[in-house]
């Protein structure tokens, strides 16, 4: 059955119900039809039993002329069984013996019988009289040649109508999924090379949400390929300039002989672009472990200040040796988090205000509900309109005012690490000039006070 078209395995499903159906609401009619059939025939006998028993007192035929001919049989029997009078003569007992008393004491009896003179199946009705009972019976040919023509007429009309309803099953179950082979053959021909969309059913059904949805994975999927795209070639251009620049350094210094200065000046080149490489493989790495699943997190309760400090004394020296400063604002308040993450994503937003920014870099935290802002802020241009928005981009740089020789890395890092921490991060221009950037990292939870022991 697995192995059947849908339209096919529904069809069949449909015709066996149908069938089911047909067959109960066949039975019923027929059982129905007999039993209205049968009280019909009753009801006869029961004003043919009623002017039998008049008849009988009067002395006259049980049954008037018209009404014998094989259709109808009376008799009057006695309580001991003997039959007194019948219509047509020489009439058997048409009631058992046994039940001649109980119906004499006024207990009417009805049933059927099969005789072979008269032949044929009778219904009887026994009616108490004087002197014994009165039967009535009539034949049921009529009953039985009614039932056997609405036997042969279901018998030919629910095959009839089971094929008709099957066809209209397979039509409504073809037609209801067509949209469905639609879709497939549309899908069949999307591929990275050439992305497209499902078609979409014009109804508001559960194959057109299908298609909807689908047409929104395949979006994600085609803007994560993209990116995925945009990911590569940006690495790749990233590790070519590092590269042929150090390419270029040892080829000059070997083209000629070199003095022990030049030798130096150019080793000390090489070994720049060389951290620059070792820097973007860290980074390139670190993302690539965060989209494969959430970067290991160790978070512990850490004081903002530590992190500050920790960050101002790695980069002091950089910034007196650019004539900028580095001023920390105290902030008396914990968060929980990973510190080699945090002081990895402050060393990023420090590194970008001291190469695009200018004069002071301030290290601040802003407390706000459950959160805390770690905010980085520099004097220098700012960012440049529209930036804000792709900021934390991969890859992403602003125009010459703050572009520099960075990778375009450093921000969706410090917005990875915010993500691991169920964190956010967030970029403005300064109202006074600079830019501002911070993460906000979950603050730290006071423990709970132990119980005292008494």
């Amino acid at each position: 059955m697995s192995a059947l078209p849908i339209r096919v395995r529904l069809t069949l499903a449909f015709a066996v119900v149908m069938a089911a159906v047909l067959a109960g609401m066949g039975f019923f009619v027929y059982v129905r039809v007999g039993n209205a059939l049968t009280a019909s025939v009753d009801q006869s006998l029961t004003a043919q039993a009623h002017e039998a028993t008049s008849h009988a007192r009067e002395g006259r035929s049980l049954v008037d002329p018209d009404a014998v001919g094989g259709v109808t049989l009376a008799e009057l029997v006695r309580t001991d069984g003997t039959v007194a009078r019948s219509n047509p003569r020489n009439l058997p007992l048409l009631v058992p013996a046994r039940d001649l008393a109980r119906i004499a004491g006024g207990h009417a009896q009805r049933g059927s019988v099969s005789l072979s003179h008269p032949d044929g199946d009778w219904r009887y009705l026994a009616m108490a009289a004087r002197g014994g009972a009165v039967v009535v019976a009539r034949t049921l040919e009529p009953r039985e040649e009614s039932l056997h023509h609405l036997l042969k007429e279901l018998l030919f009309a629910s095959p009839l109508a089971l094929l008709l309803a099957s066809l209209a099953g397979y039509g409504l179950a073809a037609g209801a999924l067509r949209p469905v082979e639609a879709m497939r053959r549309r899908a069949a021909a999307v591929s990275a090379r050439e992305p497209g969309r499902l078609p979409v059913p014009p109804s508001r059904d559960e194959i057109s949400r299908l298609a909807t949805t689908l047409n929104e994975m395949l979006g994600r999927l085609e803007a994560a390929f993209d990116h995925e795209q945009r990911f590569v070639a940006n690495a790749s251009h990233e590790l070519r300039t590092p590269l042929a620049m150090l390419r270029t350094e040892l080829e000059l210094a070997l083209r000629r002989p070199r003095s022990h200065a030049e030798l130096e000046a150019a080793v000390r080149s090489a070994a720049e672009e060389t951290n620059r490489l070792s820097q973007l493989a860290e980074d390139l790495l670190l993302i690539a472990r965060a989209d494969q699943g959430a970067l290991p997190i160790r978070a512990e309760q850490v004081g903002v200040d530590d992190l500050f400090t920790t960050v101002a004394e790695r980069f002091g020296r950089r910034a007196r040796e650019r004539g900028q400063e580095l001023e920390l604002r105290p902030a008396s308040t914990t968060v929980s988090a990973d510190p080699a993450r945090v002081e990895q994503a402050l060393a990023n937003l420090v590194e970008n205000a001291l190469d695009h920014g200018a004069g002071r870099v301030d290290l601040f935290a802003v407390e706000r509900d459950d959160v805390v802002e770690l905010h980085v802020a520099d004097s220098g241009p700012g960012f440049p309109a529209g930036f804000v928005e792709r900021a934390f981009d991969r890859f992403s740089r602003a125009d010459d005012a703050r572009s520099g020789n960075g990778s375009g890395l450093g921000l969706s890092i410090v917005a990875l690490i915010a993500q691991a921490h169920h964190g956010s991060v967030g970029a403005a221009n300064r109202p006074e000039g600079g830019a501002d950037v911070w993460l906000a990292l979950p603050r730290a939870r006071a423990p709970k006070p132990a119980h005292a022991l008494v």
